[in-house]
């Protein structure tokens, strides 16, 4: 980070036991170690508050994306979309007077909502063995 090699770094060790003495070294190392951890601990605290930050830009990213794809499906298929009248329930669809039904309305729905299975492709046809020969033919 501060880019200090080993050799600068034993100038530094060298003129701090100098200008500190070798009695007052071990406070001020002591000091030193409590200065670091703040800056440390400041520094991770306002690294979280940039990573809160960016997390929310990308939230509301999302949610704007989300609103856009919303507004997209609606606009194409808006009979989904029934509103309600006067505040009052929707009105659930009448089923059609087509005379009597084998299934009964929960089962035509259930068959409605199936999803569609597009049919196998058609194999190729094994080949059928010959018929044995019968004792007739020998």
């Amino acid at each position: 980070m501060f880019d200090i090699g080993a050799i600068e770094l034993l100038i530094i060790v060298i003129v701090a036991v100098v200008v500190i003495g070798p009695k007052d070294m071990p406070l001020a190392m002591r000091t030193a170690g409590r200065w670091i951890g703040k800056i440390r601990r400041v520094s991770a605290h306002f690294r979280s508050g940039i990573d809160a930050m960016v997390r929310e830009a990308e939230l509301e990213e999302m949610q704007a994306e989300w609103n856009k794809r919303n507004a997209e499906i609606m606009a194409k298929h808006p009979e989904a979309v029934r509103p309600a009248h006067d505040g009052e329930a929707p009105a659930l669809p009448q089923p059609a007077a087509t005379g009597a039904s084998d299934t009964p309305p929960s089962d035509a729905a259930d068959a409605q909502m199936e999803p569609y299975d597009p049919p196998a492709p058609a194999a190729s046809p094994e080949p059928v063995p010959a018929p044995a020969p019968s004792k007739a033919d020998q």
